[in-house]
């Protein structure tokens, strides 16, 4: 199978997992814990499959966030509250944004299929877990039973197996967090300012970090800098290593099982964004208010 039809569809899915990170359900459910601070809810949530983790664990599986920014907000959160309530709450959040975005599509057969095929790829990966701690600790949760949960969780899944791939592939080219950042930037896919801010890294840790990149010839002299052959090259070898490091699941499917849950999944991830769920709120992920 061509490792790029993982990709496709991947992301034509994962507006159904990521609206987690963005639906005010879930800052509302949080809070009612007594997580009131957008950065501690992120964290604790979705490293709450772990456990009651350390900044370190969660730094590590994490990977492109500055230390200092989860060190600001972990373990401090779990006096707060306990990884088991902050799973139950992000659960919750999860079947109140589906259900407002699926509407009459919650119960429909479409959305049954979709959800058996995703769940049928995502056992594959649960059987390969070996050097994926982030998606292991997912991988041991219960499965719910609702046909939009099962949805939401096997797509959660598939991004940790993908996630988890991603990292060892960045590791291999010898990528630090923020390097990976810049990396991405340079890309053209998400402004640098955003990746920058959202991630908790100063301007200084910034332009050091393109500096060591230019000297190791990745990156151009340029005021912005852009990929040079060599960095091309590089991150043409990550986004095809990530794409093949998480094609297994998707092997299962074949090609036509795969064109059938993206062909299935376009206008349930449709609702999803139409619904506002994937609405970027800058106080939370800009480290503002």
């Amino acid at each position: 199978m061509d490792p790029t039809i993982a990709r496709r569809t991947f992301r034509t899915l994962e507006p159904i997992h990521g609206m987690i990170y963005f639906t005010p359900d879930a800052v509302e459910q949080y809070a009612h814990l007594g997580v009131t601070n957008p950065r501690m809810g992120y964290f604790a949530s979705r490293v709450a499959a772990i456990g009651e983790a350390s900044a370190d664990v969660t730094s590590s599986t994490f990977y492109n966030f500055n230390p200092a920014l989860v060190r600001s907000v972990v373990p401090s959160v779990w006096s707060i509250t306990s990884a088991a309530k902050m799973l139950a709450a992000r659960y919750r959040a999860v079947d109140s944004s589906l259900r407002r975005a699926f509407g009459d599509l919650v119960n429909s057969a479409p959305l049954l299929e979709a959800a058996e095929l995703a769940k049928q790829a995502a056992m594959v990966a649960i059987e390969h877990p070996q050097g994926r701690d982030l998606f292991a600790a997912h991988a041991a949760l219960e499965w719910p039973t609702e046909p939009h949960m099962v949805l939401w969780h096997a797509q959660s899944l598939l991004r940790e197996f993908r996630g988890d791939g991603h990292i060892a592939a960045l590791l291999v080219e010898n990528l630090s967090g923020i390097e990976a950042l810049v990396s991405h930037a340079a890309s053209g896919d998400v402004p640098a300012e955003v990746l920058r801010r959202s991630r908790g890294w100063s301007e200084e840790e910034w332009e050091t970090a393109i500096e060591d990149m230019r000297i190791d010839g990745i990156l151009t002299d340029d005021e912005a800098p852009t990929f040079t052959l060599q960095g091309k090259d590089q991150r043409q070898w990550i986004e095809h290593r990530t794409d093949t490091l998480a094609l297994l699941p998707y092997v299962a499917l074949g090609v036509d099982g795969c064109e059938r849950l993206r062909e299935l999944g376009r206008p349930l991830s449709k609702a999803v964004i139409d619904a506002g769920l994937m609405t970027v709120d800058p106080a939370r992920f800009l480290g503002e208010g």
